[in-house]
């Protein structure tokens, strides 16, 4: 196997962990049930902005899968995690597994783009030391 194909599967699976843990975010969003309606009071949001946030999560992951908008809809995931980070420093909530995982997800979506998208490769090479 060449190394890009190495490159292009390792961009896929990580492409998976990353999106289907964000289907699933924005599935339950969507579906909100009472686990959510509490989790949204406890953070200091109101109920009613589940649904609309999980429809936005959607369309942004719907970007991110199609290969011409990809790097479109990694930017606007980005974007929506960095608000998951804030609200998650603005409550208190612990570093390592509530403030920085919309960082690993992030981290997964973005190293599953760069692995499946020779563009953003090009763009930002990684060079040997």
């Amino acid at each position: 196997m060449g190394q890009n194909k190495k490159i292009l599967w390792t961009g896929r699976i990580l492409t998976a962990f990353g999106g289907l843990f964000m289907i699933f975010d924005a599935v339950i969003h969507i579906a909100n049930p009472s686990f959510v309606v509490s989790s949204f009071v406890g953070l200091g949001y109101n109920p009613a902005v589940a649904v609309p946030l999980g429809i936005v999560e959607l369309i942004c992951l719907v970007l991110y899968f199609i290969p011409r908008t990809s790097i479109f809809g990694a930017v606007l995931l980005t974007g929506y995690l960095g608000g998951a980070v804030a609200t998650n420093v603005r409550v208190g909530t612990p570093l390592f597994t509530n403030i920085l995982f919309p960082v690993y997800i992030a981290i997964l979506l973005w190293g599953g783009l760069y692995g499946r998208d020779e563009r953003l490769r090009a763009l930002i090479p990684l060079k040997k030391a």
